[in-house]
């Protein structure tokens, strides 16, 4: 699946709305999201969780840990519920996120969270407010999932601290912005924030200045 936006488009409007973004659209390589619909909600979701309060590279060797526990490395809703509590956490889950697994397999089961190819059909807001039914699943997680799952072309993670932190820097502020002042800043990026944020993103990364 592709995203569902034009890129180039996206990048005309920034431009022409604020100056400094498209400082960074100048100054940095071109945007990367390869949105795809291949898994499952539920494989996504699970990944999120298992990746929560960890480095990248422990949360891809617990998620690792974790697909082994399963035929061909794919799990399954019900195949999950199955299992005995003891043979999750051996893979390296808290009892926290071992909960919230379980829930949410539970919820795929449901239909409290629909597949992707069925969560595609619904608007943004109806996707966070599905998602964050899940214990262990809040706004931020879902929004992830909007951007690099779904494709969304105007989702702006205000919770995101390396969203604050690219603000903070590209803009020059001495504090990061609160989640409220953020959204009101972003209000002129629409209805490309998704873009906005991953410029964002990018600008705080970079190790040279600005």
């Amino acid at each position: 699946m592709a995203i569902q936006f034009d890129l180039d488009v996206a990048c005309k409007h920034l431009r022409s709305v604020d100056p400094i973004m498209a400082g960074l659209i100048e100054a940095l390589p071109p945007m990367q999201i390869s949105a795809s619909l291949q898994g499952s909600s539920f494989e996504a979701l699970l990944r999120a969780i298992n990746g929560q309060q960890l480095s990248v590279k422990a949360a891809a060797t617990i998620h690792g840990r974790f697909l082994d526990l399963f035929p061909q490395r794919r799990p399954e809703p019900q195949g999950l519920l199955d299992m005995p509590e003891d043979a999750i956490r051996s893979a390296g889950l808290s009892r926290n996120k071992t909960a919230a697994v379980q829930d949410l397999a539970a919820k795929c089961l449901d239909g409290t969270v629909p597949k992707l190819a069925e969560l595609d059909a619904f608007d943004d807001e109806a996707i966070i407010e599905r998602l964050v039914q899940v214990r262990g699943i809040g706004r931020w997680t879902a929004e992830m999932l909007l951007i690099f799952q779904l494709g969304r072309p105007d989702v702006l993670p205000v919770d995101d601290l390396g969203v604050q932190r690219g603000y903070q820097r590209a803009y020059k502020k001495r504090s990061l912005p609160k989640p409220k002042a953020l959204a009101r800043y972003g209000r002129p990026w629409k209805p490309y924030r998704s873009v906005a944020a991953w410029y964002l993103w990018r600008a705080g990364d970079m190790e040279s200045p600005l």
